[in-house]
């Protein structure tokens, strides 16, 4: 059981609600991203189901390369079940024009090819990895997951963002302080259209300040602008290699790169929905 230096007797409960749920379900297939959530909920799921419960990884151009691979290396670390599914994302109707509700057309789609897999290996239910935090942002793809009757075991425990770090350092997850990371369809403002070339910039772009060491970061894209956001404490490192960095994203086919001075914010261009 966890066992918290904070002493928290309020997640020790919640994490066992979150077993005992799981283990209501009898078999599950994980939509499983490499996240801190996902990992979690995964690593959670396969202590109490052992080999009833598997992973499902979709491979899409909105998924970066390192958090798939990070993905599959947990799975194999873990002796967990694994099965990638290729998915055309931009394929599907309506999501390449972005509008607001992209991430209930994502979702439906994904989930709908999560379910058949799972139900073609005898698994009774699909899990996502949505916590109690998640309820404060516009997420359109959670009338997906209600129409599709898929699993939402944190947030039936009750369980918040610092709970599930909390619990996930103590279950030794490399996952506990991970950056969190949305799809990459996210860091376009609603209206421009997504292309597989503007997704290769995103992540490239990205990829630099991971590789920086930054510690929580997005590049939104705002037609040739790169707007970075990061945390205000990391501003004056960011200043300190601005020219590097925007010689870099103009190699990468943006005019401009700006820096939020708003800092780092989870949702950010749902501002105003």
């Amino acid at each position: 059981m966890y066992n918290s230096s904070i002493g928290d007797d309020k997640v020790n409960e919640k994490y066992k609600r979150l077993k005992e749920y799981i283990a209501s379900l009898d078999s599950v297939a994980v939509a499983f991203s490499g996240g801190v959530d996902s990992t979690f909920l995964l690593k959670t799921a396969h202590d109490v189901l052992g080999n009833k419960a598997i992973a499902i990884t979709e491979q899409t151009d909105v998924f970066p390369e390192r958090e798939r691979s990070d993905a599959d290396g947990f799975c194999k670390k873990e002796g967990i079940e694994q099965i990638i599914i290729k998915s055309d994302v931009l394929g599907i109707d309506g999501f390449a024009e972005n509008p607001k509700n992209r991430c209930y057309l994502c979702k439906r789609a994904l989930f709908k090819d999560i379910k058949k897999t799972a139900s073609e290996r005898g698994i009774a239910y699909v899990c996502e990895g949505s916590n109690v935090d998640d309820d404060s942002d516009y997420r359109p793809g959670m009338k997906a997951v209600d129409e599709l009757d898929i699993k939402s075991p944190l947030k039936y425990a009750g369980l918040t963002k610092a709970e599930i770090r909390a619990l996930s350092r103590e279950l030794a997850l490399e996952t506990w302080d991970k950056p969190s990371f949305a799809c990459l369809a996210s860091r376009f403002v609603y209206g421009e259209r997504i292309t597989k070339e503007k997704l290769v910039m995103v992540e490239r772009a990205e990829q630099l300040l991971y590789d920086e060491g930054f510690s929580q970061f997005r590049v939104r894209m705002h037609g040739d602008m790169a707007r970075i956001e990061i945390k205000p404490d990391e501003f004056e490192r960011l200043l300190g290699m601005a020219e590097r960095v925007n010689s870099y994203m103009r190699s990468l086919g943006f005019s401009y790169a700006s820096l939020d001075l708003g800092g780092y914010k989870t949702g950010n261009m749902n501002v105003g929905i």
